[in-house]
């Protein structure tokens, strides 16, 4: 026991912590025929109206093929109606976790703007030849960095990674081509359902979820908040 009392171990009192939401709400007659349209819409105003630092930053869940779930915060770098595209390196615990199970949620975390969306489907590797275009337009020291970094492995130190980086920026100066790594690429998660979560008083929040068809339709349901 440390003797550290609750009121010393959280100093703010977490049950009194909440925002009155905003009384503008989402109704069915607004959405866009697709997901990925009214994706679009908010997605325009989270990034010039939303006041947000990285609003195409979201929440990426996997889960391993015993079901352990894990998520961390990835930047999205390409979206339309085929899906929305992440990359990451191959060997990470993400990649390996969607390899053994492709099942995964994205999560747009739009609080300044009251907004949520909630993204469900499958992850399925993108073409090399996408993911060379893409790695083509990163930094040149991000483009060190994909080589450096062993994703998700166990570093000694921050110097040893450092040095990694270092030994690569002397064989690759800048305005030098830096090869694409093998084992680096995109994921493109091609939606099963999309819900748009608007923030409301009360907490009666409006929840309306885009749902695929087989088709290749979309149907429109409203969740209870």
């Amino acid at each position: 026991m440390t003797g550290v009392t609750d009121r010393e171990a959280v100093p703010f009192d977490l049950a009194s912590m909440r925002k009155q939401y905003r009384a503008e709400g989402l109704s069915e007659t607004e959405l866009a025929a697709t997901p990925l349209e009214q994706f679009a819409r908010w997605f325009k105003q989270a990034a010039t109206e939303g006041g947000m630092f990285e609003p195409n930053a979201m929440v990426v869940s996997t889960a391993d093929t015993e079901g352990r779930p894990s998520s961390r915060t990835v930047l999205l770098k390409h979206f339309d109606e085929r899906g929305f595209v992440f990359y990451t390196n191959y060997d990470s615990q993400k990649a390996r976790e969607l390899d053994g199970n492709p099942y995964v949620s994205l999560l747009f975390p739009w609080h300044p703007m009251a907004r949520q969306v909630i993204v469900a489907g499958v992850a399925r590797r993108t073409g090399r030849e996408e993911t060379v275009a893409y790695f083509r337009s990163r930094p040149h020291g991000s483009q060190l960095g994909a080589w450096a970094s062993a994703q998700s492995s166990v570093v000694g130190s921050r110097a040893e990674l450092d040095a990694a980086y270092a030994e690569l920026a002397a064989r690759y100066p800048e305005g030098e081509q830096v090869p694409v790594p093998p084992h680096w690429g995109g994921f493109r998660v091609v939606p099963r359902t999309v819900e748009f979560w608007q923030g409301r008083e009360n907490r009666l929040h409006d929840r309306l979820r885009y749902v695929a068809q087989a088709d290749g339709a979309w149907r429109v349901e409203r969740l209870s908040p």
